[in-house]
């Protein structure tokens, strides 16, 4: 499966979770390097998803690039949330634990 495919998954399922409100990040020449793929609020939290193929059958897991990582960082820094994800499962997961 390919990056853009997951992106689509995923942001389809976060339009369905009450209290989030969800958006796809476009890079381009006016955009901000190293932004995760996708960025939401999920009930009063700042959360971000860079999102890579998960591998198998042969093929490596999506890697983060060095700017990736450290921007993901950076979030985390500010007291926000941010994670790597290559599936709808993981990000599920995710929401359930921050939910507490």
């Amino acid at each position: 499966m390919l990056e853009k495919d997951i992106v689509t998954k995923i942001k389809g399922y976060l339009k369905t979770v009450p209290g989030c409100f969800a958006w796809k990040e476009h890079g381009g020449m006016y955009g901000t390097a190293g932004l995760p793929d996708l960025i939401c609020c999920y009930r009063g939290k700042f959360v971000a998803f860079e999102v890579k193929t998960p591998g198998g059958d042969g093929r490596p897991t999506g890697s983060l690039t060095k700017l990736q990582e450290i921007t993901l960082q950076r979030i985390r820094e500010a007291k926000g949330e941010a994670f790597k994800v290559t599936s709808v499962e993981e990000v599920k997961r995710i929401l359930r634990k921050l939910d507490g």
